[in-house]
């Protein structure tokens, strides 16, 4: 349905408004196409639309640049010229490696800005649209602005605590299990389910696992849809006492798929050389305790390097670690139709919470039919 279709027949005040709605979910849509690809900056979508048709539409590329607006108005041209302008977030106000997005905008002669969300980054923070309506530019805020919060609530919560989102990806069975007490585990949730899993990874800057899921599966933390192998997360491994193999498939290709282990500061120095001559970067974290990390500080060292979006794969140790500090902020839950019992693997360690009250609490996004298994998303409460 076009946008003049959908808004026909109503008063022209809703026309308007059903225009701007259905132009701000297209920026939206062309957003989404940077998560996992632009970090450390967000992911924008742009539209420009002038006299009712489309003329110009950008994204954020790789490594974050050149941002959405200015994708958009190379597309438009001159055309640009008294247009209108979607953005899905707050065009920037300050100069970096690129002139500023506000700027290009008033250059471009357009009329009108439209954004769904203002960007919290201290550099821009309200400038870019105070600096739009400096130059005669008639801005509006807030169309969609939940949506575009939710879609960029990694580059939010980077900004705000300095911390990427963390995501945790489960796919167990009915009653939570990963594997029969035999440690049988393949396959649990069929092939919509884990091509599912594998776009998680694609829209994710990095993924996250322990030494025990390496060494017990040798995974490769790649993404391998066709066509978006080039989408590979980087592969991040908490290993504290640098237990896993160098010949571990994990480390294979670090040039193609950034590798970087998570050790103690204390590990072996010849090991750690060894590792960084193969091309992988060392993380060094204090102990947080006689059995791990300090996740905080990991999180807090991953975010320093420019991640807003960390999927964690495993195992379930890690897991429950993450879940008693209150460190997940998204769950991401493939239930295939199958129930295993007690005696099987479970995907969460032992917690420990004496009282329900102490439990972390999630409330539904959304819920989705993927073959024979449903996949829900939760958000911490």
């Amino acid at each position: 349905m076009t946008i003049e279709a959908e808004a026909r027949g109503k008063a022209s005040g809703e026309i308007d408004k059903g225009r701007d709605l259905a132009l701000m979910q297209a920026a939206l849509g062309l957003a989404r196409r940077g998560l996992g690809n632009v970090w450390p900056n967000p992911a924008v979508g742009c539209v420009i639309v002038k006299d009712g048709r489309v003329i110009g539409r950008g994204w954020t590329q790789p490594g974050g640049r050149p941002h959405a607006e200015t994708e958009a108005l190379a597309r438009a041209g001159a055309a640009a010229k008294g247009a209108t302008a979607y953005v899905s977030l707050e065009p920037c106000a300050h100069h970096g490696k690129t002139p500023p997005c506000a700027e290009a905008l008033f250059a471009a002669g357009l009329t009108r800005v439209v954004v769904a969300l203002q960007d919290p980054d201290a550099r821009v923070a309200g400038a870019g649209i105070a600096r739009l309506r400096q130059a005669g530019i008639a801005v509006e805020t807030g169309i969609r602005e939940p949506e575009a919060a939710e879609l960029n609530a990694g580059f939010l919560k980077r900004v705000g605590s300095g911390t990427p989102l963390v995501t945790l990806k489960l796919a167990t069975s009915l009653d939570g299990r990963i594997a029969t007490a035999s440690g049988e585990s393949r396959w649990i949730t069929g092939p919509a389910a884990r091509e599912r899993a594998h776009l998680l990874r694609a829209t994710n800057d990095a993924i996250l696992v322990g030494t025990d899921t390496v060494i017990a599966d040798d995974p490769e933390l790649t993404c391998r849809l066709p066509g978006l192998a080039g989408r590979s997360p980087v592969r991040v491994v908490l290993d504290r006492r640098l237990r896993i193999p160098p010949t571990a498939t994990v480390f294979d290709a670090p040039a193609a798929s950034p590798v970087w282990v998570v050790t103690s500061a204390t590990t072996d120095q010849a090991r750690k050389t060894a590792l960084r001559d193969g091309g992988i970067e060392i993380i060094e974290i204090e102990a947080g305790g006689p059995d791990g990390l300090d996740l905080p500080a990991v999180l807090a060292a991953l975010g320093g390097r420019g991640l807003t979006r960390l999927l964690v794969e495993g195992g379930g140790r890690l897991a429950a670690a993450l879940l008693r500090q209150r460190l997940i902020d998204r769950l991401v839950w493939f239930h295939a139709p199958v129930l295993i019992g007690g005696d099987g693997v479970p995907a969460v360690a032992p917690l420990g919470f004496a009282a329900l009250a102490e439990a972390p609490q999630f409330e539904p996004l959304a819920c989705e039919t993927l073959g024979k298994d449903v996949t829900t998303i939760f958000r911490l409460r």
